[in-house]
């Protein structure tokens, strides 16, 4: 007799599926295959944030090459799928979207910007995606506290309570001021002025907000310089901290410390004329190429120039030193590689110094991995740095 077409297109599903109750590799292995480990990335690579997603992702490409052509992790080669976002929100939500599930990646790594991070989360960890080290010093790359969030750079918010912190008791500056975008991004920095100078019994004397495509800044730094400010806070990044800094050169505004964070630590800020005198909060100093360096990063950097024929800049340190953290958690997550797997790896990494000298260490209940500062400054256009290990 035979069996109506209906149970036999069952029993073939059944069949193909390896039958209810044994679940799919693909629910237990995203992203791994007998040859293959898929990482992905959303990022900027022609939007405002650009310097940084470029320089990140090159760096971490090369190390990701490096590896495979060596042979690979527990004999699989590491793809990294990279998806521009130009820094826009819906664009990242559509890459992250083809990511996770078309691409079904294992993890993202070094995404940039923190209302893009902020915006794709939730979608990464519904899928059971790790976040790993994102281009973001948002304190919700690590806060609330999730297992499947990791970070290796400093966090704004505690960036700018060391520099409140140290401007006024080692600088003796008495006025604070925030200018900032208004984004979760120039939030963080405003809370974090705030924050420190009423632990201080100070207050904010001033506070200036501006959408990131704003051009004309003469009329906010009128204000920030009738409110007798000794130090400006910046929650700004790379165009907008250019076009702050020259309105206030033309004004002839002196007297006055401004200070970002890694967000605007860049060569572009030191190559302007306004830029000079200008600090910074950053997680790594920044290489020149007649800097001293070790056999090992000079490899590095010659590698690097060789390949894409610019200079490394911080970004691609940070890029760099983030896909090797992921080297490093993939090995130690064996041949029999799982989400949970890798983030257990990841929490066992409790003693790492990269190439570049810096440390970073994880566990169990703590995520973030780095918690000092380094304080550097544009002298004669170039950044230079005057202290290390500087916290709140």
């Amino acid at each position: 007799m035979f069996k109506p077409l209906s149970l036999v297109i069952l029993s073939v599903v059944i069949a193909a599926c390896g039958g209810e109750n044994e679940p799919s590799s693909q629910s237990q292995n995203r992203g791994v295959s007998d040859t293959e480990i898929v990482l992905g990335v959303f990022t900027d690579l022609s939007g405002p944030t650009a310097i940084w997603g470029v320089g990140a992702t090159n760096a971490a490409r090369m190390r990701f090459e490096e590896v495979n052509a060596a042979g690979g992790v527990h004999g699989r080669q590491i793809r990294y799928v990279v998806e521009d976002t130009s820094y826009q929100v819906p664009k990242a939500m559509s890459a992250a979207n083809k990511l996770v599930n078309r691409d079904n990646v294992l993890a993202v790594l070094l995404a940039v910007g923190t209302p893009l991070n902020n915006a794709i989360m939730p979608m990464l960890f519904e899928s059971n995606v790790p976040n790993l080290f994102p281009i973001s010093g948002g304190r919700q790359m690590v806060e609330p506290f999730h297992p499947l969030k990791f970070t290796q750079r400093g966090i704004y918010y505690d960036e700018v309570r060391a520099t409140v912190k140290y401007f006024v008791q080692e600088k003796g500056k008495a006025t604070p001021c925030v200018i900032y975008q208004d984004t979760d991004y120039g939030v963080e920095i405003l809370e974090g002025a705030q924050d420190q100078a009423k632990a201080m019994g100070l207050s904010i004397a001033e506070v200036s907000a501006h959408k990131p495509t704003d051009t004309e800044f003469t009329a906010a730094i009128l204000r920030l310089k009738n409110a007798n400010c000794d130090l400006v806070l910046m929650g700004t990044i790379h165009r907008d901290t250019i076009l702050v800094l020259e309105a206030a050169r033309k004004m002839g505004w002196s007297g006055v410390d401004w200070v970002g964070n890694n967000a605007v630590y860049a060569q572009v800020i030191a190559d302007q004329e306004s830029g000079e005198g200008f600090y910074s909060f950053v997680h790594m100093a920044k290489l020149y190429a007649d800097d001293k360096m070790s056999p090992e990063v000079e490899v590095w950097w010659d590698s690097y120039v060789e390949k894409y024929d610019v200079e490394p800049g911080l970004a691609a340190m940070e890029g760099y030193r983030g896909a090797d953290l992921t080297v490093v958690a993939l090995e130690k997550a064996g041949p029999e590689l799982t989400t949970e797997g890798l983030v257990k790896a990841l929490e066992s990494i409790t003693d790492y110094t990269d190439i570049f000298g810096y440390r970073i260490s994880f566990s169990p209940e703590k995520h973030s991995g780095a918690t000092e500062s380094v304080l550097s400054q544009v002298q004669n256009g170039r950044w230079t740095t005057l202290e290390q290990g500087i916290t709140y």
